[in-house]
């Protein structure tokens, strides 16, 4: 028997290497001789760097850097066994690195992401792999930008101060000592959403009101990215604001496809793409998956939906552990899931799961393992 598991973390309590060991416990009680492949799995939001390197290994990397009102965060980043570097904006631009009375969307910068991007080519990578989860800016991308040597000027040939705000004062673009480094390194995106920079759909109509923008504030955004964006087209020859996916982090998209000319993939095609799950899923009798809970929304881009897809493609039947099942869950047997459990029944217990997950995960898998034994003698198989 060849069993592939492949969870996403439980948010706040385990994360999913945890997840996907502990469900391997439970598994091998009643199938000790199993074939069993932990593939800890992501969407490019918190967990995406673990999840890489407990599926290919390598070093987590831990360094100072502004956050994103400028104070020093520690802030982590892979560097994987295969020479890529992992990297999720949240660790240095996050909005979780401020308290709700601290955020100021209109001066929060992403330039401690571009140091880690720095750290990234200092380590040696060629591919850097960026998720765009969980940011706390709207600058366009302007302080990442920054920190890899771009110069955002003023009418007085001053850099710009930090912030999306800031952009209104913008009035040359200066590539000259933009990183020499990045022209060699593939750059891979993983983002979910398909926002342009600008408009009703744009980063600051969409995503700034989640990051403290009064409506006020997000006009007065709105407008210094779609000056940002003319710059940058006169700049380099080329107007990226209407591109799908570019509104992604306050904008940060944009930088990355404008000035870096990165690729965009959902989350978790491509953590699935990178840890090979469509080859790991080759042959295998079962593929488990899970979250922390699964709803309607889990079809939005998240782990439990993806991993099916692919296992669906191989003809592999799919099991979902979650700490708790939410409205609408039943929809995912759709997409290729073939069945659904939580740690804890009813629809509000992911709290009440959370303190034992881990003990919870391995007697619900050991309980699967016991049924999916039973349906075997039953089959004949």
């Amino acid at each position: 028997m060849k069993v592939v598991i492949a969870p996403d973390s439980f948010k706040e309590s385990l994360s999913a290497a945890e997840v996907a060991a502990a469900i391997a416990r439970g598994w091998s009680k009643v199938f000790p001789d199993a074939e069993l492949l932990l593939l800890p799995m992501a969407d490019g939001g918190e967990g995406t760097v673990d999840a890489l390197l407990a599926s290919l290994g390598g070093q987590r990397m831990e360094q100072q850097a502004p956050g994103p009102l400028g104070v020093p965060v520690t802030a982590h980043w892979g560097l994987l066994a295969d020479g890529s570097a992992a990297i999720e904006v949240a660790a240095a631009s996050g909005l979780h690195l401020l308290q709700p009375a601290q955020r100021d969307v209109c001066r929060a910068s992403s330039r401690g992401s571009g140091e880690l991007v720095l750290a990234a080519l200092d380590s040696g990578a060629k591919r850097i792999v960026l998720g765009l989860g969980g940011s706390a800016t709207n600058d366009g991308g302007a302080g990442l930008l920054q920190a890899l040597g771009v110069r955002l000027l003023d009418a007085r040939g001053q850099q710009l101060a930090p912030g999306g705000a800031a952009l209104q004062q913008l009035a040359r673009v200066d590539i000259s000592a933009l990183d020499p480094r990045l022209q060699q390194v593939e750059i891979l995106v993983a983002a979910d959403v398909d926002n342009p920079l600008c408009g009703p759909r744009g980063a600051s109509a969409v995503f700034g009101p989640q990051k403290g923008a009064s409506p006020d504030d997000v006009d007065l955004l709105d407008a210094a990215l779609g000056h940002f964006a003319r710059c940058t087209a006169q700049a380099l020859g080329q107007d990226w604001q209407q591109e799908p996916g570019v509104g992604a982090a306050g904008g940060l998209g944009f930088a990355l496809k404008a000035y870096l000319g990165a690729s965009f993939c959902p989350g978790i095609q491509l953590v699935a793409q990178i840890a090979g799950l469509a080859e790991a899923v080759i042959g295998a009798d079962l593929v488990i998956t899970g979250e922390g809970r699964l709803d309607s929304q889990t079809l939005h881009g998240k782990t439990p939906a993806g991993v099916a897809e692919i296992a669906q493609q191989a003809g592999v039947p799919v099991l979902a552990i979650a700490g708790s099942l939410g409205d609408g869950y039943q929809a995912l047997y759709g997409v290729g899931i073939d069945a659904a459990f939580s740690l804890v029944p009813g629809p509000l217990s992911l709290q009440q799961a959370m303190a034992s997950a881990a003990a919870e995960l391995e007697a619900r898998s050991c309980d699967l393992a016991r049924l999916w034994r039973l349906a075997s003698r039953s089959s004949g198989h």
